[in-house]
């Protein structure tokens, strides 16, 4: 096995902190450096780089898959980013990294923004004014809602009964809702970028899963886990990372379409032959 490189033991170093330290902190930390949507009055600037750091917690509900999530990234991390950045350097390897990280948060926004627009306009009949919109996406629900599930005098029920709003509606709302609501986290679409570029300067390489001991060369493994990921991410899951929202998966998407097109550039270019530093 190859000897860790300086940068990825920087960068695993860097994701046990920010994971200790979150843990300790709970909901503050998750709260502050996860990703939320960009119209969302919790987004901040730095979210899309500091979420590349955030892994799901180990406490609460599915602390174990919360656990797993980090183990899986970082394994991947130290198995590929090494390979990689022997080959590159340091800054090269980085450089790739943020960038994959980055292209990853891009692409789940832009699907976001198109699930959200999509499900307003299936509403826009309701004829929502721009204040009511941001008030029913950003209302706490939990507090809408009394122990036996009736709607609670409030904005949002003051909101939703002047427009008539009907249950199929409402489900349509909901799911408006959760979408900007929700968070990303975690290094997978960097890692994403790691497998699409190790897959490119080693496509003969024997490859395999933890629970699939049969190696495969990386040119069809990578393409093979990329698509079972897309599969399951469609229903709530997936292979590397956390997908419980449904649609976490074009982030690591993302990140591998990142991580494609940079290598893509970089070979047609003969960049893949030099190091930066």
């Amino acid at each position: 096995m190859m000897r860790m490189t300086e940068t990825v033991k920087q960068l695993l170093i860097i994701n046990i902190i920010f994971y200790v330290g979150s843990n300790i902190n709970g909901d503050f930390a998750y709260h502050l450096l996860s990703q939320y949507y960009p119209e969302n009055r919790n987004f901040r600037f730095w979210q899309p780089l500091t979420s590349m750091f955030m892994h799901a917690p180990v406490y609460g509900k599915g602390s174990s898959a919360g656990l797993m999530h980090i183990v899986f990234n970082m394994f991947a991390l130290v198995s590929f980013g090494s390979a990689l950045e022997h080959y590159w350097g340091a800054k090269k390897f980085i450089f790739f990294y943020i960038s994959c990280g980055l292209g990853a948060s891009l692409l789940y926004t832009a699907v976001n923004y198109f699930q959200i627009q999509f499900a307003l306009e299936q509403l826009s009949s309701l004829n929502f004014s721009k204040s009511d919109i941001q008030i029913l996406l950003s209302a706490d629900y939990s507090s809408v809602f009394d122990e036996k599930g009736q709607m609670i005098a409030s904005k949002v029920k003051t909101i939703l009964d002047n427009a008539k709003c009907t249950q199929e509606q409402f489900n349509t709302l909901a799911s408006a809702v959760q979408t900007f609501q929700s968070t990303s986290l975690g290094a997978s679409g960097a890692i994403y970028g790691l497998l699409t570029a190790f897959a490119f300067m080693f496509p003969n390489a024997e490859l395999a899963l933890l629970f699939i001991p049969v190696p495969v060369k990386a040119k069809y493994f990578v393409p093979g886990i990329i698509a079972i990921d897309l599969f399951l991410g469609f229903k709530g899951s997936s292979l590397f990372g956390a997908g419980g929202t449904g649609i976490a998966h074009f982030a690591h998407i993302g990140g591998a379409l990142t991580g494609f097109l940079m290598m893509w550039y970089w070979k047609k270019n003969q960049f893949n032959k030099n190091r930066w530093n």
